[in-house]
């Protein structure tokens, strides 16, 4: 199945980047531009296409969460082209009956069978991941 992606040039180092559904970001080469850093991009693109998967688990398994947030947390080479070597993903949800099987299990199916970005970028990186679960109010 293949893919079309356009990246157009703004201005100055900064871009928009449009998925196949003509859906856009802002990305930036600048520390302090109006976009999302291209590097940092991958970072949210593996949290996100992790936790699509997780709600869809969850949610075939019948368990109505009320908070999904995955914060990651990677590191880099110091030198160019300062590819990640290790990446950290913390899952923090909330939701009634959410049980630490049923979290686990969910995040294990995206890491390891449906997460197209964990599975581009495993080879390259260390991919760790921890969850907590918050009482439901």
């Amino acid at each position: 199945m293949a893919v079309t992606t356009t990246v157009r040039w703004l201005n100055d180092r900064h871009f928009v980047g449009i998925d196949s559904g003509n859906h856009s970001v802002v990305l930036s080469g600048q520390a302090d531009g109006i976009g999302v850093k291209p590097s940092q991009m991958l970072l949210v693109a593996l949290a996100s296409c992790s936790a699509v998967d997780v709600v869809e688990i969850l949610v075939k398994k019948r368990l109505t969460l009320t908070l999904l947030e995955v914060v990651t947390t990677a590191e880099q080479d110091p030198d160019p082209p300062w590819t990640y070597r290790k990446i950290h993903l913390k899952y923090r949800l909330s939701g009634h009956g959410l049980t630490a099987k049923a979290v686990e299990q969910a995040i294990n199916l995206s890491q390891e069978k449906y997460c197209s970005v964990a599975a581009t970028i495993r080879g390259v990186a260390q991919i760790t991941t921890e969850y907590e679960i918050i009482p439901a109010l």
